[in-house]
Protein backbone atom coordinates (compact mmCIF):
# COMPACT_ATOMS: atom_id res chain seq x y z
CA UNK A 1 0.00 0.00 0.00
CA UNK A 2 2.90 2.13 0.18
CA UNK A 3 3.75 2.19 -3.17
CA UNK A 4 0.14 3.61 -3.93
CA UNK A 5 -1.30 7.25 -4.05
CA UNK A 6 -4.53 9.16 -4.28
CA UNK A 7 -4.40 11.43 -7.34
CA UNK A 8 -6.79 14.18 -7.40
CA UNK A 9 -6.97 16.22 -10.30
CA UNK A 10 -8.82 19.60 -11.25
CA UNK A 11 -9.55 20.99 -14.39
CA UNK A 12 -8.92 24.96 -14.36
CA UNK A 13 -8.18 27.89 -16.22
CA UNK A 14 -4.87 29.07 -16.54
CA UNK A 15 -5.88 32.48 -14.58
CA UNK A 16 -6.27 29.82 -11.41
CA UNK A 17 -2.75 28.14 -11.39
CA UNK A 18 -1.61 29.67 -8.84
CA UNK A 19 -4.30 29.97 -6.81
CA UNK A 20 -5.13 26.52 -6.81
CA UNK A 21 -1.73 25.20 -6.37
CA UNK A 22 -1.87 27.18 -3.01
CA UNK A 23 -5.16 25.70 -2.02
CA UNK A 24 -3.54 22.03 -2.28
CA UNK A 25 -0.47 23.43 -0.49
CA UNK A 26 -3.33 24.18 2.49
CA UNK A 27 -3.85 20.64 2.59
CA UNK A 28 -1.47 17.68 2.90
CA UNK A 29 -0.33 17.11 -0.40
CA UNK A 30 2.63 15.44 -1.10
CA UNK A 31 3.34 16.67 -4.54
CA UNK A 32 1.71 18.71 -7.20
CA UNK A 33 2.07 18.72 -11.54
CA UNK A 34 0.93 21.23 -13.63
CA UNK A 35 -0.04 21.30 -17.22
CA UNK A 36 -1.01 24.53 -18.68
CA UNK A 37 -2.34 25.63 -22.07
CA UNK A 38 -0.71 29.06 -21.83
CA UNK A 39 2.65 27.91 -21.09
CA UNK A 40 2.08 25.58 -24.17
CA UNK A 41 1.63 28.21 -26.18
CA UNK A 42 4.52 29.86 -24.75
CA UNK A 43 6.97 26.99 -25.95
CA UNK A 44 5.50 26.78 -29.36
CA UNK A 45 5.93 30.63 -29.78
CA UNK A 46 9.48 30.58 -28.03
CA UNK A 47 11.66 27.21 -29.30
CA UNK A 48 14.63 28.73 -28.44
CA UNK A 49 14.09 29.01 -25.08
CA UNK A 50 12.80 25.11 -24.24
CA UNK A 51 14.97 21.71 -24.62
CA UNK A 52 11.59 19.83 -24.85
CA UNK A 53 8.38 19.74 -25.87
CA UNK A 54 5.74 16.97 -24.76
CA UNK A 55 2.92 16.90 -27.54
CA UNK A 56 1.17 15.21 -25.17
CA UNK A 57 0.35 18.31 -23.05
CA UNK A 58 -1.65 19.60 -26.37
CA UNK A 59 -4.66 17.55 -24.75
CA UNK A 60 -4.67 20.26 -22.07
CA UNK A 61 -6.45 22.63 -25.19
CA UNK A 62 -8.11 25.19 -22.48
CA UNK A 63 -7.42 25.90 -19.61
CA UNK A 64 -4.85 23.99 -16.74
CA UNK A 65 -4.93 20.56 -15.57
CA UNK A 66 -3.36 20.14 -11.94
CA UNK A 67 -2.88 17.19 -9.90
CA UNK A 68 -2.59 16.98 -6.28
CA UNK A 69 -0.76 13.14 -4.91
CA UNK A 70 -1.85 11.96 -1.91
CA UNK A 71 -1.33 8.96 0.79
CA UNK A 72 -4.70 7.93 2.03
CA UNK A 73 -5.21 8.85 5.21
CA UNK A 74 -8.37 9.78 8.03
CA UNK A 75 -8.20 13.27 6.74
CA UNK A 76 -8.45 12.72 3.16
CA UNK A 77 -12.26 13.18 3.13
CA UNK A 78 -11.50 16.28 4.64
CA UNK A 79 -8.76 17.65 2.59
CA UNK A 80 -11.25 16.54 -0.97
CA UNK A 81 -14.43 18.80 0.85
CA UNK A 82 -12.17 21.80 1.75
CA UNK A 83 -10.28 21.58 -2.21
CA UNK A 84 -14.13 21.17 -3.86
CA UNK A 85 -15.52 24.48 -1.49
CA UNK A 86 -12.50 26.36 -2.52
CA UNK A 87 -12.51 25.81 -5.72
CA UNK A 88 -15.74 26.54 -6.11
CA UNK A 89 -15.50 29.84 -3.88
CA UNK A 90 -12.65 31.46 -6.54
CA UNK A 91 -14.92 33.39 -8.36
CA UNK A 92 -15.42 35.05 -5.56
CA UNK A 93 -11.93 36.41 -5.38
CA UNK A 94 -12.52 37.64 -9.33
CA UNK A 95 -10.52 34.59 -10.13
CA UNK A 96 -11.93 32.32 -12.95
CA UNK A 97 -12.60 28.92 -11.85
CA UNK A 98 -12.52 27.82 -15.44
CA UNK A 99 -14.22 24.01 -15.91
CA UNK A 100 -13.85 23.72 -11.74
CA UNK A 101 -13.88 20.09 -12.23
CA UNK A 102 -12.53 17.89 -9.85
CA UNK A 103 -11.65 13.47 -9.99
CA UNK A 104 -10.40 11.16 -8.03
CA UNK A 105 -7.88 8.57 -8.92
CA UNK A 106 -5.69 5.95 -7.10
CA UNK A 107 -2.32 5.90 -8.95
CA UNK A 108 1.04 3.87 -8.56
CA UNK A 109 3.90 5.71 -7.39
CA UNK A 110 6.21 4.73 -10.00
CA UNK A 111 3.69 5.99 -12.36
CA UNK A 112 2.95 9.14 -10.78
CA UNK A 113 7.19 10.05 -10.46
CA UNK A 114 6.87 9.12 -14.53
CA UNK A 115 4.30 11.22 -15.30
CA UNK A 116 5.44 14.13 -13.78
CA UNK A 117 8.78 14.19 -14.22
CA UNK A 118 8.84 13.56 -17.98
CA UNK A 119 7.07 17.36 -18.55
CA UNK A 120 10.25 18.91 -16.60
CA UNK A 121 13.55 19.70 -18.63
CA UNK A 122 15.91 22.22 -18.22
CA UNK A 123 14.58 25.87 -19.07
CA UNK A 124 15.91 29.09 -19.71
CA UNK A 125 14.03 31.08 -17.60
CA UNK A 126 15.33 34.71 -18.16
CA UNK A 127 18.67 36.06 -19.75
CA UNK A 128 20.86 33.94 -17.14
CA UNK A 129 18.88 32.09 -15.06
CA UNK A 130 18.22 28.14 -16.43
CA UNK A 131 15.69 25.92 -14.32
CA UNK A 132 17.39 22.07 -14.07
CA UNK A 133 15.82 19.61 -12.57
CA UNK A 134 17.67 17.90 -10.34
CA UNK A 135 17.81 14.25 -12.03
CA UNK A 136 18.43 16.25 -15.97
CA UNK A 137 22.04 16.85 -17.29
CA UNK A 138 22.97 20.69 -18.57
CA UNK A 139 25.65 22.57 -19.09
CA UNK A 140 25.80 25.80 -18.88
CA UNK A 141 26.54 28.12 -21.89
CA UNK A 142 27.95 31.39 -21.46
CA UNK A 143 27.37 33.41 -18.66
CA UNK A 144 24.01 30.94 -17.90
CA UNK A 145 23.36 30.29 -14.27
CA UNK A 146 21.56 27.21 -12.70
CA UNK A 147 19.19 26.46 -10.89
CA UNK A 148 19.23 23.05 -9.22
CA UNK A 149 15.47 22.31 -8.29
CA UNK A 150 13.18 19.03 -7.60
CA UNK A 151 9.82 20.80 -8.78
CA UNK A 152 7.40 17.91 -7.71
CA UNK A 153 7.65 19.08 -4.53
CA UNK A 154 5.95 22.69 -4.02
CA UNK A 155 5.05 24.94 -6.42
CA UNK A 156 7.41 26.97 -8.40
CA UNK A 157 9.03 25.58 -11.21
CA UNK A 158 9.92 28.36 -13.12
CA UNK A 159 7.71 27.90 -16.49
CA UNK A 160 4.96 30.14 -15.36
CA UNK A 161 5.07 33.93 -16.44
CA UNK A 162 4.83 34.76 -13.01
CA UNK A 163 7.79 32.47 -11.98
CA UNK A 164 9.74 33.96 -14.94
CA UNK A 165 8.82 37.49 -15.01
CA UNK A 166 10.13 37.74 -11.33
CA UNK A 167 13.33 35.98 -12.39
CA UNK A 168 13.78 38.56 -14.89
CA UNK A 169 13.36 41.49 -12.59
CA UNK A 170 15.53 39.96 -10.21
CA UNK A 171 18.14 39.83 -12.80
CA UNK A 172 17.56 43.34 -13.85
CA UNK A 173 17.88 44.28 -10.15
CA UNK A 174 19.35 42.09 -7.88
CA UNK A 175 23.12 43.60 -7.12
CA UNK A 176 26.14 42.27 -5.33
CA UNK A 177 25.24 43.53 -2.08
CA UNK A 178 21.59 43.46 -1.86
CA UNK A 179 19.62 41.72 0.78
CA UNK A 180 16.18 39.56 -0.62
CA UNK A 181 13.44 38.58 1.26
CA UNK A 182 11.27 35.66 -0.80
CA UNK A 183 7.25 35.88 0.25
CA UNK A 184 5.56 32.90 -0.39
CA UNK A 185 8.91 30.80 -1.25
CA UNK A 186 6.94 27.89 -2.45
CA UNK A 187 9.70 25.63 -3.96
CA UNK A 188 12.48 28.30 -3.11
CA UNK A 189 12.61 28.99 -6.39
CA UNK A 190 13.41 33.26 -6.47
CA UNK A 191 15.13 32.64 -3.21
CA UNK A 192 17.32 30.54 -5.13
CA UNK A 193 17.67 32.35 -7.94
CA UNK A 194 18.23 35.79 -6.35
CA UNK A 195 21.26 33.77 -4.60
CA UNK A 196 22.81 32.72 -8.19
CA UNK A 197 22.25 36.35 -9.15
CA UNK A 198 25.18 37.19 -6.60
CA UNK A 199 22.74 38.51 -3.78
CA UNK A 200 24.34 39.04 -0.38
CA UNK A 201 21.68 37.50 2.06
CA UNK A 202 18.72 35.98 0.80
CA UNK A 203 15.14 35.29 2.97
CA UNK A 204 12.66 32.88 1.85
CA UNK A 205 9.53 32.74 4.02
CA UNK A 206 6.30 30.54 3.24
CA UNK A 207 3.04 29.60 5.66
CA UNK A 208 3.41 26.09 4.34
CA UNK A 209 5.70 23.71 6.00
CA UNK A 210 5.51 21.55 2.84
CA UNK A 211 7.09 24.39 0.92
CA UNK A 212 9.56 25.34 3.80
CA UNK A 213 10.49 21.46 3.52
CA UNK A 214 10.97 22.08 -0.63
CA UNK A 215 12.24 25.00 -0.26
CA UNK A 216 15.19 24.17 2.21
CA UNK A 217 15.94 20.71 0.15
CA UNK A 218 16.34 22.71 -3.58
CA UNK A 219 18.67 25.11 -1.31
CA UNK A 220 20.53 22.28 -0.37
CA UNK A 221 20.95 20.77 -3.91
CA UNK A 222 22.36 24.27 -4.91
CA UNK A 223 24.67 24.22 -2.38
CA UNK A 224 24.75 27.72 -1.27
CA UNK A 225 24.88 29.06 2.28
CA UNK A 226 23.28 32.88 1.93
CA UNK A 227 19.90 31.27 1.34
CA UNK A 228 17.69 30.79 5.30
CA UNK A 229 14.12 29.52 4.84
CA UNK A 230 11.77 30.33 7.39
CA UNK A 231 8.32 29.02 8.35
CA UNK A 232 5.57 31.52 9.17
CA UNK A 233 4.65 35.47 7.92
CA UNK A 234 7.29 38.09 6.97
CA UNK A 235 6.06 40.45 9.88
CA UNK A 236 6.49 37.66 12.34
CA UNK A 237 9.64 36.00 11.64
CA UNK A 238 11.40 38.40 9.81
CA UNK A 239 13.88 41.40 11.23
CA UNK A 240 15.43 44.27 9.46
CA UNK A 241 15.38 45.35 6.11
CA UNK A 242 15.79 44.07 2.46
CA UNK A 243 16.94 45.75 -0.47
CA UNK A 244 13.98 43.97 -2.81
CA UNK A 245 11.25 41.86 -1.31
CA UNK A 246 9.30 39.63 -3.91
CA UNK A 247 6.13 38.14 -3.40
CA UNK A 248 4.57 35.96 -6.51
CA UNK A 249 1.67 35.17 -5.00
CA UNK A 250 -2.01 36.35 -6.16
CA UNK A 251 -3.48 40.19 -5.99
CA UNK A 252 -5.42 39.85 -2.70
CA UNK A 253 -2.45 39.27 -0.87
CA UNK A 254 -0.33 41.66 -2.13
CA UNK A 255 -2.75 44.38 -1.78
CA UNK A 256 -2.96 43.39 1.97
CA UNK A 257 0.63 43.59 2.01
CA UNK A 258 0.85 46.71 0.61
CA UNK A 259 -0.08 48.34 4.04
CA UNK A 260 2.96 46.94 6.05
CA UNK A 261 5.36 45.67 3.74
CA UNK A 262 7.45 49.21 3.24
CA UNK A 263 8.85 48.41 6.71
CA UNK A 264 10.81 45.70 5.59
CA UNK A 265 12.57 47.50 2.71
CA UNK A 266 15.01 49.91 2.86
CA UNK A 267 14.44 53.46 1.54
CA UNK A 268 14.24 53.33 -2.32
CA UNK A 269 13.90 49.74 -2.19
CA UNK A 270 12.07 47.36 -4.31
CA UNK A 271 8.97 45.71 -3.96
CA UNK A 272 8.53 42.85 -7.18
CA UNK A 273 5.16 41.63 -7.00
CA UNK A 274 3.55 38.92 -9.28
CA UNK A 275 0.72 36.56 -9.12
CA UNK A 276 -1.31 39.07 -10.43
CA UNK A 277 -4.51 38.89 -13.09
CA UNK A 278 -4.61 41.63 -15.58
CA UNK A 279 -8.42 42.56 -14.39
CA UNK A 280 -6.64 43.24 -11.01
CA UNK A 281 -3.79 45.40 -12.13
CA UNK A 282 -4.92 49.05 -11.18
CA UNK A 283 -6.26 47.24 -7.92
CA UNK A 284 -3.00 46.57 -7.21
CA UNK A 285 -1.28 49.92 -8.65
CA UNK A 286 -3.68 51.82 -6.56
CA UNK A 287 -2.73 50.15 -3.70
CA UNK A 288 0.63 50.57 -4.00
CA UNK A 289 0.70 54.44 -4.56
CA UNK A 290 -1.73 54.73 -1.89
CA UNK A 291 1.34 52.97 0.59
CA UNK A 292 4.25 55.12 -0.36
CA UNK A 293 5.12 53.43 -3.66
CA UNK A 294 6.25 54.86 -6.99
CA UNK A 295 5.22 52.26 -9.92
CA UNK A 296 8.52 51.89 -11.82
CA UNK A 297 7.51 49.19 -14.09
CA UNK A 298 4.50 47.16 -15.11
CA UNK A 299 5.59 44.07 -16.72
CA UNK A 300 2.97 41.45 -18.74
CA UNK A 301 3.27 38.20 -19.88
CA UNK A 302 0.20 36.65 -21.47
CA UNK A 303 -2.76 37.14 -18.68
CA UNK A 304 -0.13 37.80 -15.65
CA UNK A 305 1.46 41.09 -14.83
CA UNK A 306 4.69 42.04 -12.27
CA UNK A 307 4.82 45.13 -10.83
CA UNK A 308 8.12 46.53 -9.67
CA UNK A 309 7.66 49.25 -7.01
CA UNK A 310 9.80 51.72 -5.32
CA UNK A 311 9.73 52.82 -1.65
CA UNK A 312 9.66 57.04 -1.95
Amino acid sequence: MDKDWIEVSIFTSSEAVEAVSGILYNTGVKGVSIEDSQDIEFKKKHPGDWDYFDESLLDVRDGALIKGYYKRDSKLDEYLSYIKNAVNDLEKFGIDKGKGLITVANVNEEDWENNWKKYYKPTKVGEKIVVKPIWEEYKPKNNELTVELDPGMAFGTGTHETTRMCIKALEKYVENDSTIFDIGTGSGILSISAAKLGAKKVIGVDLDPVAVKSASENVRFNNINNVNILEGDLMKVVEGKADIVVANIIADVIISLADGVADFIVKHGLFISSGIIKDRKDDVINELEKNNFKIEEVNIDGEWVCIVARVK
